[in-house]
């Protein structure tokens, strides 16, 4: 494949007419394609232990295996949760992002199909969420407050960067997740089906963001390496490290300052960022100056 045929079959275009191909193929539908009457098992985990924020712990140590079970149900709910809500943001995020593009190109259609997605999911994860039957928490004051006017801000690096930290985060997790047969078979059902459909999220965003960066003055790139740091720094803390712990009857501050300090759960947050990091630095997205800001999100050592 010459320089040029490679360009082209990753030109947003080109990406978005594909991923429009593979939709028609293959959606999902969470309300017929989960079963939802699967009983949870009695001795089964809801995550896998290793990636929770307490795992190895003091806290961990002196948990029998019930309460360890209850507290991976308590983080799986959290998941689900964020994930509910962040998908709603993305909605809100690719509606603002339509509205200044013209929508009859496959690009426009593409970002409408992925409104479509995401609309099941945030019902799916709704569903999950009461079937699970752990309290609802709202979001955290610092990411849902000053999201809307932050958004107006976005124009089409941070929206498209915005969505891959929330997509390719959940993804390394929720790929495991649906794999690892010590976990629910409800809850590898939902992670399977969000994985699918999310992988054609991520290349979306990708062929996008890397067309907008292409395309941007030195000026506005500069602006918004910093504002998608900041994203990053105020949103992926709460997406990967829960504060469920008085739900469980656990001193929530000292559960919240074991879990950050916790090493096992910081090398599951740069795991988390692997491919997300090396794409934005490949994107020309990370720079040095950028860098306190990615390490206080936990996804960069």
């Amino acid at each position: 494949m010459t320089d040029q045929d490679l360009r082209l079959s990753r030109s947003p275009h080109t990406t978005a007419q594909r991923l429009l191909n593979a939709s028609a193929a293959r959606s999902y539908d969470p309300a017929t394609d989960i079963d939802w009457d699967t009983p949870l098992l009695d001795d089964a985990w809801f995550w896998p232990p290793e990636r929770l924020a307490l795992y190895g712990t003091p806290l961990w140590e002196r948990m029998d295996h019930r309460q360890r079970l209850e507290l991976s149900r308590h983080e799986a709910a959290h998941i689900a949760q964020m994930g509910h809500w962040f998908e709603l943001a993305i909605i809100r995020m690719l509606a603002r992002h339509l509205m200044n593009r013209h929508i009859l190109d496959a690009r426009a259609f593409y970002a409408l199909t992925e409104m479509g997605d995401e609309t099941r999911h945030i019902t799916m994860f709704g569903r999950l969420l009461a079937t699970l039957g752990c309290p609802a928490h709202r979001v955290p004051a610092h990411v849902r407050l000053p999201f809307p006017p932050a958004a107006a801000a976005f124009q089409d690096i941070t929206t498209f960067t915005s969505a891959l930290i929330v997509e390719e985060v959940l993804d390394r997790l929720q790929r495991e997740a649906a794999q690892d047969e010590r976990v629910q078979p409800l809850v590898r059902s939902v992670c399977r089906l969000h994985v699918a459909e999310e992988a054609r999220h991520v290349s979306f965003a990708r062929a996008e963001l890397r067309e907008a960066v292409t395309h941007a003055p030195r000026g506005r790139l500069a602006f918004h390496r910093h504002l998608t740091a900041l994203v990053a720094s105020h949103t992926v803390p709460p997406l990967l490290r829960p504060d469920r712990y008085g739900d469980l009857g656990l001193a929530p501050g000292e559960a919240r300052r074991q879990a950050r300090h916790n090493p096992h759960h910081r090398a599951t947050m740069l795991w988390c960022g692997e491919k997300l990091i090396a794409f934005l630095t490949e994107a020309d997205l990370i720079r040095r100056p950028q860098h306190h800001l990615w390490r206080r999100s936990g996804l960069l050592a």
